[in-house]
């Protein structure tokens, strides 16, 4: 038994006529004819009496026509339904962002997301990649929002933005004299990063054509943590790179460089399962987001992404 068959024998009790139900249906009238029949013989009871003139359902066939009445119904009630849900940004939602994003990002985009979509809860959790990735996966998260491109056949990407990478030096370092800045120039053993786990840290060392770093500060600092590394650097240990973001508007531009065109960045996107089907979702943060940040980012042909997977 289908959808079909009973959308066929509704037709043909509407219009008692196989040509014109057919043609109602937008199918042959053999092909509803033939349905119809096996329909009948699937349930082992004539539906309709076809000796009479006009077509007559049977006394048994009243009692399944009604039934299949209330079947349909419920069944374009239900598509109503999912339509309108996926329409509808009502809810508690779970976005995982990334640490190295999520205190510079979120800040800007936020609260004009929240006051644009009050009747949307955003449960936000700072989660590494990979977390993020398995949560998706598992269908317990339902948007994430970090550095891509990521290479997961279950995963869809969302593009937002290019942020580009800043050099963040001591003061008084040589670099700060240098008009023309390139990733070739830097010494991976001088470079402080983030703990393994963390993307960023990949993207790094991806610049600077580099696997690892092997550094003679005197100590190993495992950190999750851009500020902690900037603090650093202020005194004195090592350089590092930064995402813009981290240092707009502030005060340590004096100590900033720049690389030259293309600058290298990293890709931010939106990501989710490929069966999500929530979009009204994933365009109103996007469109938040897009709001908030600098238009440049949104320039991808002046820039160099970085692959870092």
């Amino acid at each position: 038994m289908t959808i079909a068959q009973l959308e066929y024998i509704v037709a043909l009790d509407n219009f008692r006529h196989f040509v014109t139900a057919a043609e109602s249906c937008n199918v042959s009238q053999p092909n509803l004819t033939t349905q119809v029949k096996k329909l009948e013989e699937e349930i082992g009871v004539k539906i309709f009496d076809r000796d009479t003139k006009p077509l007559q359902p049977t006394v048994a066939g009243n009692l399944i026509l009604l039934k299949a009445r209330k079947i349909l119904k419920e069944i374009s009630e239900l598509k109503e339904f999912v339509l309108t849900e996926k329409e509808s940004l009502e809810g508690e939602f779970t976005l995982g962002v990334i640490p190295t994003v999520s205190p510079y990002l979120l800040p800007l985009f936020l609260p004009a997301f929240v006051k644009e979509n009050p009747q949307t809860k955003l449960v936000i959790r700072e989660m590494q990649t990979a977390e993020i990735i398995q949560e998706l996966q598992r269908g317990t998260l339902d948007v994430g929002l970090l550095a891509t491109p990521l290479e997961e056949k279950s995963i869809r990407e969302i593009p937002l933005f290019y942020e580009p990478f800043l050099l963040y030096l001591p003061e008084q370092h040589p670099f700060l004299n240098r008009k023309h800045l390139i990733p070739a120039m830097l010494d991976p053993n001088q470079i402080l990063v983030l703990d393994e786990g963390h993307c960023f840290r990949d993207q790094i060392l991806s610049i600077c054509n580099s696997k690892a770093t092997k550094n003679n500060f005197g100590f190993e600092f495992q950190s999750g943590s851009i500020e902690s590394l900037m603090r650093l650097v202020d005194k004195g240990v090592g350089y590092t790179l930064v995402p813009e973001m981290a240092v707009m508007g502030k005060e340590e531009r004096k100590i900033l460089r720049r690389f030259d065109t293309p600058e290298p960045v990293r890709e931010i996107s939106l990501v989710v399962a490929n069966n999500f089907t929530k979009n009204v979702l994933i365009h109103a943060i996007r469109k938040s987001i897009l709001l908030s940040i600098p238009e440049r980012f949104q320039k991808e042909n002046q820039y160099k992404m970085i692959n870092w997977k």
